[in-house]
């Protein structure tokens, strides 16, 4: 097996590694005698109280066997240059829905990359296909408790997801999914469904299948394909229709009852879309299981109406109270200051979110009579019109849509449009090209419907977003659609 070399970037101040000269430049060799694969062999290794550390020294190559006494799980303060310490395991599928070949040429390196790693399931709560997995790989899953593992089974027939996915191996994965129920590794899983492939009985025979691994296996989530315009050369697709969406429920809902009924458990879940393309009402909060699949955009939209509706009604409160403690003080006498002024915003978002949006603003204005709030619904120009998350939605595109539109005081767009840690969109263009070009202010919101409300009444202050990572693979461990 390839070994990455594990050479140290930085050190901390202070730090056990800096009281014993270990310096940026140094390699880690061996802790214990035991060689690292990776960031999950050294934390196990490191959190004993007693750790020997096989050290190579950058300038004289000299190798120092460092015994090290310490308290259980302290750090010994030193960092490398990637987060995993080793290289992220790309996808070795062609899979015909796989989105990332549904992108044009001449965008950013890192949203061209592929991954299907196992441990940045663990870390990011990305999801994986199993099939660069080897029995190592899955011991090493069990043995550091490297749970929840979020796998994308499209399929259970063997033969289909051979198919699905265009690896001759991608049927070989379900002994591996069995181990891991055995070892009782929490578990959620995604289908990503196809019209006229893994529909109808496929599905129905997917969940029956997948239905076996509870409880170790808690959710399935049950998306629809995205479909971008650029799509010449691959595998025909066509998108759901109304009557599809209302079919994929039905089995959906089956499920649920006959889980809930034996594990109190709904288990498998509809993503928002279907219920939006079918013209039926989104599922009570109960019916989520306390929202195991929100980056697969099941319950996103129910989420944010239940916390947008708490968080206006105590804002309402609170102002309440505080009208009443004016009054008090001032006994009933006029109080000058003038009348207020009335505020106006935008919200843009994608065409999936606008109609509860459209809702949640209705709410707000009915509230506070003194704030008038748009919401316009950006089409999605530069991948297609099939594509309605606001997640997809370029700069570009935000811009020549608004372009010369009276925006009010303040344009209000969900963190998912933008790359996470920056103020960037995924065709590059920045918060600040926008702000210049619209001549309004942005206001970035984070997903919960408290920052939501803050932000429409001019009362968010805090610029720290929780941005997602959507399509894109960057070197973090830290990351959280609609």
């Amino acid at each position: 097996m390839k070994r990455s070399r594990h050479v140290i970037e930085a050190v901390m101040p202070g730090s056990i590694a800096e009281e014993l000269n270990m310096e940026p430049g140094d390699e880690l060799l061996r802790i214990n005698d035991m060689p690292i694969e990776d960031i999950f062999d050294y934390r196990y290794l490191c959190s004993d109280e007693y750790i020997e550390v096989l050290l190579k020294k950058k300038e004289s190559g000299e190798e120092w066997l460092l015994e090290i006494e310490k308290d259980a799980d302290e750090e010994l303060g030193i960092t490398f240059a990637s987060s995993l310490m080793d290289d992220y395991r790309s996808c070795r599928n062609r899979c015909i829905f796989c989105f990332i070949d549904q992108m044009p040429k001449g965008m950013r390196d890192t949203l061209y990359f592929k991954d299907d790693d196992s441990r940045l399931s663990f870390l990011q709560g990305n999801y994986v296909t199993l099939t660069n997995m080897n029995d190592h790989d899955i011991d090493r899953i069990i043995r550091y408790r490297m749970e929840p593992i979020n796998i994308s089974f499209q399929t259970t027939n063997p033969e289909l997801r051979v198919k699905m996915l265009h690896n001759r191996h991608a049927g070989e994965v379900f002994p591996k999914v069995k181990r891991l129920a055995e070892a009782g590794i929490e578990m959620n899983g995604q289908i990503v469904l196809c019209r006229g492939i893994n529909d109808g009985a496929e599905l129905e025979r997917s969940i029956s299948d997948l239905y076996e691994y509870l409880p170790a296996l808690r959710s399935v989530s049950v998306v629809p394909v995205g479909l971008s315009k650029y799509r010449e050369g691959l595998y025909p697709l066509e998108p759901f229709t109304r009557e599809d969406a209302r079919e994929v429920l039905a089995i959906i809902h089956r499920w649920q009852e006959k889980a809930a009924a034996q594990w109190g458990l709904h288990f498998v879940h509809a993503s928002d879309e279907w219920y939006l393309l079918a013209g039926e009402e989104l599922p009570e909060e109960e019916s989520y299981d306390g929202y195991l699949q929100l980056e697969n955009g099941v319950g996103m939209l129910r989420l944010l109406r239940s916390e947008f509706a708490e968080a206006l009604e105590e804002r309402t409160r609170n102002r309440g109270r505080e009208a009443e403690r004016t009054d008090a003080l001032t006994d009933g006498k006029m109080v000058q200051g003038g009348a207020k002024k009335m505020r106006q915003i935008t919200i843009a978002t994608g065409l999936l979110a606008a109609g509860t949006l459209e809702e949640l603003a209705r709410m707000a204005m009915e509230a506070e009579p003194d704030t008038t709030i748009t919401v316009f619904p950006v089409r999605n120009d530069f991948f297609g019109e099939l594509i309605t998350v606001s997640g997809l939605i370029t700069g570009q595109d935000l811009i020549r849509q608004l372009k010369g539109r009276a925006l009010g005081d303040a344009l209000l767009i969900p963190c998912n449009m933008l790359r996470s840690g920056e103020n960037v969109f995924l065709d590059d263009v920045t918060v600040e090209q926008v702000i210049e070009e619209l001549e309004v202010p942005v206001i970035v919101v984070d997903p919960e419907g408290e920052d939501l409300v803050r932000a429409i009444f001019g009362e968010k202050q805090d610029d720290t977003h929780r941005r997602r990572q959507m399509y894109e693979q960057t070197d973090r461990s830290d990351s959280r659609e609609a």
